[in-house]
């Protein structure tokens, strides 16, 4: 894993970066990378480590290894998806198709086995993030519709929220709202797992990349009336997923 010299412009106000990991080579080499393109980089072996950094200053993304000693990265992802709302990216050595989708399942945002490429994680990085503070640059936009509707449903891009059809929030991560959107966006046409990527991560799914059948699984958990029956999300044989609501702009 080669470490660029050459960082990213500085911004006004850096990212912070949560490191959970126990090999203090892979912490070493991440500080270095992250640190010298703009991001505030912070370490924890263990997951006593990384709630009193979570306790003590904000974190904007955490970067978390399922190997550690004590509650493993699984359990502490389960964990931050129940009590915090950052973006959590799954770092392992554990590449094996299963392990990668419970760690979506529990809520990553995305999940990237070792080797990785530095320049590769760097990107779904700041690709995370940007789903992450999208609501914070909506909020200052004052041309178009606030809201999207269906079924009762109201989706606001600006506050980052979906409501139910009683006014009850639905909780999403940031992963999970952002495919949605994508969805409703473009209701009634057939997008392929390909576009879904593109959309929200600005690449290609590679061959072996089901995380958004995994995300699909979740949004139908949370939103369909019935999962195992799912009506809003459709699964086009073949292709890809259809949001068959109408949706209206309030």
């Amino acid at each position: 894993m080669a470490i660029s010299s050459s960082p990213a412009s500085p911004t006004i106000a850096p990212a912070h970066l949560l490191v959970v990991d126990d090999d203090t080579e892979i912490v070493r080499i991440l500080s270095r990378y992250f640190g010298g393109h703009g991001f505030r980089v912070s370490t924890a072996g263990d997951g006593i480590r990384m709630h009193h950094v979570l306790d003590s200053e904000p974190v904007d993304i955490v970067m978390m290894d399922i190997g550690l000693p004590g509650e493993d990265g699984f359990s502490l992802t389960r964990n931050l998806r129940e009590h915090w709302r950052g973006p959590v990216i799954i770092v392992t050595g554990r590449g094996e198709s299963v392990d990668r989708v419970v760690g979506l399942e529990l809520g990553a945002d995305d999940y990237v086995t070792k080797p990785f490429d530095l320049r590769e994680l760097l990107a779904r990085v700041r690709s995370v993030l940007r789903r992450a503070r999208e609501p914070a640059k909506a909020a200052v936009e004052t041309n178009g519709p606030r809201c999207l509707s269906f079924d009762g449903c109201v989706l606001d891009p600006q506050s980052h929220r979906l409501s139910g059809p009683h006014g009850e929030p639905i909780p999403l991560t940031s992963g999970e709202f952002a495919l949605l959107r994508v969805l409703v966006e473009h209701a009634n046409q057939v997008l392929t797992r390909d576009q879904l990527m593109t959309h929200i991560h600005g690449h290609d799914a590679g061959p072996f990349d089901r995380s958004i059948d995994v995300q699909i699984g979740r949004l139908r958990r949370k939103i369909e009336p019935d999962p195992a029956n799912p009506q809003w999300i459709k699964s086009i044989r073949g292709t890809g997923y259809l949001f068959s609501p109408t949706v209206r702009r309030i």
